[in-house]
């Protein structure tokens, strides 16, 4: 994986984020944009998977706990969906943990509930996009 694969991937998945906020609109609930969003990215040939579970680790220890990404698009690319009137740091913090819990390189946060989507998506990445190629 390189950082232009990566970078073509985020292209595809801004796109089809974008598509789905034209057809729908603001206003709806955050799972009916992951199904909508689900669809899209699969109709343009992408691998994606859904409430991906993370198992959690204290200190080493495996807890009888687990977290949730939204969408993992080609095992690469966490998209963290949200469906709100305001954007807060905590959706940030959320998804750089994640990166880092589950070592993927970039994410997305994608605020569906804005007349702009561009406006309110955030993209992110860690150390090891930078140590890409």
């Amino acid at each position: 994986m390189t950082k232009d694969t990566i970078n073509k991937l985020t292209y595809q998945i801004i796109g089809c984020a974008i598509e789905v906020h034209k057809n729908m609109g603001p206003g709806l609930l955050e799972s009916v944009y992951e199904a909508c969003l689900i669809d899209e990215l699969i109709e343009n040939g992408l691998n994606v998977k859904s409430q991906v579970k993370i198992p959690l680790y204290y200190k080493d220890k495996a807890l009888n706990q687990e977290l949730k990404i939204d969408l993992l698009v080609e095992d690469y690319i966490i998209v963290e969906l949200k469906a709100v009137e305001k954007m807060i740091p905590l959706y940030d913090a959320q998804i750089l943990t994640y990166m880092k819990l589950t070592e993927r390189p970039k994410g997305l946060l994608i605020n569906f509930n804005t007349t702009n989507i561009i406006k309110d998506l955030k993209q992110f990445v860690n150390e090891l996009y930078r140590e890409l190629e």
